[in-house]
This record gives structure tokens, C-alpha cells and sequence, in this order.
């Protein structure tokens, strides 16, 4: 599947800014895969506290990312219909290095199985090919407002 610019991104998820985490989709298959892509600039509203002398994206903006990469996927793969999905839950979440404004998220979510409503993810982000964030999600897929 060709790349997902803003634009599209932004027609898929709800997010908009301070929250929305993802720039660029590069890779998706619309069933298991997704590699998503955020530039951290230092223009990000939490670099405002944490830290302005020496600016570190908190964990959970990672978790967030991930998540919102893994939202993509799985819109795509039951459709905007199936309702939208939310957190449920977050298991070995590890921080193995610090991010920092100039860095290039490359954020990959697998898909580890849907069942009903309920959706497990396994996430990484890795900045200059090493990893510096990575846990396992869940989501659950709650029905859209209209239904």
C-alpha cells in the first residue's frame, strides 16, 4: 500500500493537535502491519515542561503514538463503521533510550490478534534504527456515537 500522507491520517484518526502523533504512514497492509512516522520537533507542547533545559518526550506520548499508529491499522482493517478504538490496557512497556527534539520515530505496530471488540498490539519505536521504546497494547473497539 502506497504511504499515508497527513491529510489522510487526519481523515482516519480523531486526533488533532497537541495529540496527533503520527505524521506519515510508510508501510500498511491493512491486516497486521503498519510503520508510521513522527518528526519530534521542538515545537511539541510537552517539551514546554518536560524539559525545557533539556527536552525528553515523556514515555507516555510514545505509548500514544504507537497506539495511534496502531489505530490506523485497524480502522483500516474493520472500517470507520466498526466504531473507534480506545486504550484498554498496557503490558511491558520498556524506555530504552531518551527521544529528543531532531529525532525521526519510525513506529511499528503488529497486530497480535483481534477477537469480538478486543484488539492486542505488540508496538516499538526505533530512532536511528535502535530501539527506544517498545510495549504490548490493547484496544477495544467501542461503537461510533451514531449507532
Amino acid at each position: 500500500m502506497p504511504a499515508l500522507d497527513i491529510g489522510e491520517i487526519r481523515r482516519i484518526l480523531p486526533h488533532r493537535y497537541p495529540m496527533l502523533l503520527v505524521d506519515r504512514v510508510l508501510e500498511c497492509d491493512d491486516e497486521t502491519r503498519i510503520v508510521g512516522l513522527k518528526n519530534v520537533t521542538a515545537n511539541e507542547e510537552f517539551f514546554q515542561g518536560h524539559f525545557p533545559e533539556a527536552p525528553v518526550m515523556p514515555g507516555v506520548y510514545q505509548l500514544e503514538a504507537m497506539a495511534q499508529t496502531g489505530g490506523i491499522l485497524l480502522i483500516r482493517r474493520m472500517s470507520r463503521a466498526a466504531g473507534t478504538p480506545y486504550f484498554m490496557a498496557i503490558d511491558k512497556a520498556r524506555f530504552r533510550r531518551v527521544i529528543q527534539p531532531g529525532d525521526q520515530l519510525r513506529i511499528e505496530v503488529d497486530i497480535v490478534s483481534v477477537r469480538s471488540k478486543v484488539a492486542k498490539f505488540n508496538g516499538k519505536i526505533l530512532v536511528d534504527g535502535k530501539v527506544a521504546s517498545e510495549a504490548e497494547l490493547m484496544c477495544m473497539i467501542t461503537p461510533s456515537e451514531s449507532e
